[in-house]
């Protein structure tokens, strides 16, 4: 019982430190997103500037919603209280998770490191939307524990773009290697850490019917 509930606390602090953070970051401090757009050299595509931050905007607010959503959702209390607000807040998560999928879907192309980084943007977009669709197919299908395993393979997605600068930094500032290849590290680093991680999570909560709080 102390496991899962750690796990949530943990969860919980991550999650809305997160959300402020590329909230105030995005919509207060740099809201035409100079430092980051400063770093892309090389780029194929020419970048419209105005749709670009309008997909950019789109892109972190539902980012947000499905952070804020998914961690709702992982609480045995509210559950508890109201599955219907568990089902419906289920169903506000998968309509983010798709939304972030699209926008990012249309700045792959403008991707920081180049095609590369591009190909990796993409790799995450499809594989997100499955993850997600399976633990709908499985509730769908009244299975509880394979739901709500597939929904922390799904939530962790939430966290790309804190591991993909969390790796950037460590590579660049710690190893001295050039920004767009660090950034590409980042990216597929990101991947195999959002593969493993919630495997790791669900060993640790076992196989109770439990959820994470």
């Amino acid at each position: 019982m102390r496991k899962p509930r750690t796990l949530f606390r943990l969860l919980t602090v991550i999650s809305v430190l997160f959300i402020v953070y590329a909230l105030v970051k995005n919509y207060m401090i740099d809201p035409g997103a100079a430092g980051f757009l400063s770093r892309k050299t090389g780029l194929r595509r020419e970048l419209n500037l105005p749709v670009w931050l309008n997909a950019m905007y789109v892109h972190v607010a539902f980012a947000c919603i499905a952070m804020a959503s998914g961690l709702l959702n992982f609480s045995n209390r509210i559950f508890e209280k109201s599955r219907r607000f568990h089902r419906s807040n289920g169903y506000v998560y998968i309509v983010s998770v798709l939304v972030v999928v699209l926008t990012s879907g249309y700045m792959a192309p403008y991707a920081t490191g180049g095609r590369i980084s591009s190909i990796g943007f993409n790799l995450i977009n499809m594989i997100w939307p499955f993850i997600t669709v399976m633990a709908l197919v499985q509730i769908k299908k009244k299975r509880m524990i394979r739901h709500r395993n597939w929904m922390i393979r799904s939530y962790a997605f939430c966290f790309t773009n804190m591991f993909i600068h969390l790796i950037t930094t460590l590579f660049h500032q710690g190893f001295g290697l050039v920004y767009a290849t660090s950034y590409t590290i980042g990216v597929y680093g990101s991947i195999v850490l959002l593969l493993v991680i919630p495997e790791i999570v669900i060993r640790t909560i076992g196989q109770s019917g439990e959820k994470i709080a």
